[in-house]
């Protein structure tokens, strides 16, 4: 059975996915689905994810440990613990955990497109930092939760943005 509760933050409000145990997905408002989740407040692992996120959007780095365990391929998982890798207020770019995630699988090279698919897939938003990586020109390419929710992060991480390509957006009346 799956469980879920919200939280109201400063980039929306996210709905955490447990399976009682662990922590499955955090979601955005755009990805969330009406489905057979059961709402329940009290379970220990939305408990230290609402603290480390408490945390997290006061600025500080958070310090507890939440039992995670996001499904998919051993492709999608080499990628996700490489992003798991990345220091707060770090950036890294999808050619440099193709990189790595090529070395893991012992192939000479990994496509940094794929490895972008498999960053896009992640399902613990935030928590599993797939905000912090970019283009290898800067770009502040795709993002699941919108781009203007990774600007909020980055910020909240005080990552200096002034070599990043932020895209505008139109503001025509």
């Amino acid at each position: 059975m799956e469980y879920k509760t919200y939280y109201d933050s400063p980039v929306g409000l996210l709905e955490l996915v447990s399976d009682g145990e662990y922590l499955t997905h955090v979601l955005y408002q755009n990805q969330q689905l009406e489905d057979g989740r059961v709402e329940k407040d009290d379970i220990k692992v939305f408990q230290l994810t609402k603290e480390w996120l408490d945390a997290y959007f006061k600025g500080d780095v958070p310090n507890l440990n939440i039992p995670t365990k996001p499904q998919g391929t051993e492709f999608q998982q080499f990628v996700w613990q490489e992003l798991e890798k990345i220091e707060y207020g770090e950036l890294t770019t999808y050619g440099d955990i193709a990189q790595k995630v090529a070395t893991r699988m012992n192939k000479d090279k990994m496509s940094a497109q794929a490895v972008g698919g498999a960053v896009g897939s992640n399902p613990i938003s935030i928590i599993i930092p797939c905000h912090r990586v970019v283009a290898k020109n800067g770009s502040l390419t795709g993002y699941g939760g919108t781009i203007k929710n990774k600007v909020k992060l980055l910020e909240t991480e005080k990552v200096d943005m002034s070599p990043l390509f932020v895209p505008k957006h139109s503001t025509k009346p």
